[in-house]
């Protein structure tokens, strides 16, 4: 990778190759440098890590990778920057690019298998990619994603606050945070229209306990949130998780309070529901 830092790179790589971000994409290319030591302090890696980059851009930070881990997997939508990353990490032989849409890719199946997660994710796909991985990468340990501030401040609310919700249920059960610092929307070009933060997660050490039933849980989540302004029994067979007399008994046999609403419960409270659930 050049020395240069990623101001001067990324805009001579725009200049050099007559390339406009794609805004549909969601593109928003990185240029401070200093955002780069905050993920190297957040992310954790150890040389045996293999690291999933999602949205790998222009390769700066697909560059500032390789040399820390033993694997980049790094996925691209977007062929027009093909050269751009040629000549960001062509040469480095544990880069692999894979070319297509992360949201529609079998990421379990990448080989050697993912054990850290490290993106500036674009911010459309941000929340679905995190959560899809809990289960969909099974041997993936860290978590580090720049992401919209709206979407990080989502996946660590609490019960009974605005921006709890299902996001937050399932990132509770399953992940830790381990940090977060706020990053500025100068520092991306084209400029976007809110600040982003970088977040980082580890696996919770219980989390076996709870993989066997996520399928379940996952489902639970999704219908008890399905009619937020709705009690939890009411929500419950509005989205069809079962019929009514199903759903009052699993909510007794839960023990949670039938006139609550999903954003009261705590993440625990899903986890019996689900259990005792059709």
């Amino acid at each position: 990778m050049s020395d240069e830092p990623p101001r001067q790179l990324t805009l001579a790589r725009l200049r050099e190759l007559g390339l406009q971000p794609d805004r549909d994409l969601g593109q928003h290319f990185l240029l401070d440098d200093n955002v780069l030591r905050v993920i190297d302090r957040l992310a954790d890696l150890r040389p045996e890590d293999v690291v999933l980059e999602v949205g790998a851009g222009l390769g700066v930070l697909t560059a500032h990778l390789a040399p820390q881990v033993a694997h980049v997997h790094a996925i691209e939508i977007d062929r027009r920057l093909e050269e751009a990353l040629q000549r960001s990490v062509g040469g480095l032989p544990n880069v692999e690019l894979h070319w297509g849409d992360a949201a529609r890719m079998p990421l379990g199946e990448l080989r050697p298998e993912v054990t850290a997660f490290v993106a500036n994710l674009p911010y459309h796909v941000a929340a679905p990619l995190i959560l899809d991985s809990i289960d969909g990468l099974p041997h993936c340990e860290r978590w580090c994603v720049l992401i919209q501030r709206e979407v990080a401040d989502r996946l660590v609310a609490t019960p009974d606050t605005p921006a709890y919700g299902g996001p937050s249920v399932l990132r509770a059960l399953a992940l830790e945070p381990t940090g977060r610092h706020l990053v500025s929307r100068r520092v991306f070009i084209p400029q976007p229209n809110v600040d982003s933060t970088l977040i980082a997660f580890r696996r919770r050490d219980d989390w076996p306990g709870l993989a066997g039933d996520w399928g379940r849980i996952k489902r639970t989540v999704a219908a008890s949130f399905s009619h937020r302004r709705k009690t939890l029994p009411n929500s419950l067979t509005l989205a069809g998780w079962a019929g009514r007399p199903e759903v009052e008994a699993a909510i007794r046999a839960a023990s949670i309070d039938p006139r609550l609403r999903a954003e009261a419960l705590e993440p625990a409270d899903f986890v019996r529901l689900a259990r005792v659930g059709p």
